[in-house]
Formats: C-alpha cells, structure tokens, sequence
C-alpha cells in the first residue's frame, strides 16, 4: 500500500483543487488539541479531495493545544495508516486569528468547540459550525477518544466518514 504524508498532500495541485482555475474553499477542522478528530477529519477530507478532484484545501487546528502533547494519537494514525494515509508528521497548531480570517469555513468536533472560537474569535461567527451541522443540519458532537480504547477511535472515523462526504460536496459549491 502506498502511504502518502497529509503533509505533502497539499503540494499537489489537483489535490487542493487549483487545477480548477477558482479560488478553492479553505475549510479548518477545530477540535480540542489537534492531535485526534481534527487530524482525521484533514487526513481523510484530504484523501477525498484528491480522489474526487474538488477545489478545497483543508486544515486542522486546536482550540485549546497543549505544547506537550503535540503528535496524533497512536489509536488515530493507526486507523488512518490502515487506509493507506501516514500523519506521523502532523504536529498539533493552534487555531490563530490569521487561519480565521483565511478560512472560508470553520468546523469543529463539538458545540463547545464552536461556542468558543466564536467567543475568541468573533469574526467567525457566519462561517464556523460542528461537523455534523454543516453536513446534516443537526448538532451531534463527535466523540472524544482521546485516551479511550480502539473503539472508541473507530465510532469518531465513523462520525467523521457519516458527515465528510457531504461537508465537501456542501463546500466545493460554495
């Protein structure tokens, strides 16, 4: 199987839609550290990108990082290299005022989330949603498994697979 790095994924063109000609929509995925659900939700969003050529570039950020505990969650990238995709190079970033203003679309892995990147941020407040409201209409937080068994880990791809699909086809006609 061949493993590409999320992080090269983006040097690509087509996988973040330039071949395209208009400005792609820049989509950041916002859970607590980065290091669980946002880098899944990049990792696969990313997957999806580049095998149905849309004009999206997407991001993951923190809300709340912990500068000690910076690299994905070993159950995560597990489940991840499973389907051919390699995070270990992903290090957790914080979410800043820079990638708000950048992004055309902010979505988050709960509704405490989102509540607080548009208290701190409140710039954001039209463009930012949970996942599953973007996609669905309907507020469903996705699990946090950090430091929950492989179960766990296997409902949030799960969570993140129900909604993704129609969070891009939503976002590549914006």
């Amino acid at each position: 199987m061949n493993w590409i790095p999320v992080a090269m994924m983006c040097l690509v063109p087509l996988a973040c839609g330039a071949a395209s000609g208009a400005a792609p929509t820049r989509i950041a995925f916002v859970d607590t550290g980065n290091t669980g659900r946002s880098v899944t939700a990049e990792a696969l969003a990313i997957a999806l990108i580049h095998e149905k050529g849309l004009a999206i570039q997407v991001i993951s950020r923190a809300f709340d990082l912990n500068p000690y505990n910076i690299e994905p969650e070993a159950n995560a990238a597990l489940l991840l290299k499973q389907r051919g995709i390699d995070v270990s190079a992903h290090r957790a970033a914080q979410l800043t005022i820079q990638d708000v203003r950048h992004s055309d679309l902010i979505l988050t892995a709960t509704e405490k989330h989102k509540l607080g990147v548009t208290a701190q941020f409140p710039e954001a407040a039209g463009k930012t949603f949970t996942m599953s409201e973007y996609a669905t209409g309907k507020t469903n937080d996705i699990v946090d498994a950090y430091g929950q068994p492989m179960e766990v880990y296997e409902q949030v791809f799960r969570q993140i697979g129900l909604y993704l699909p129609a969070v891009l086809e939503k976002a590549a006609t914006k």
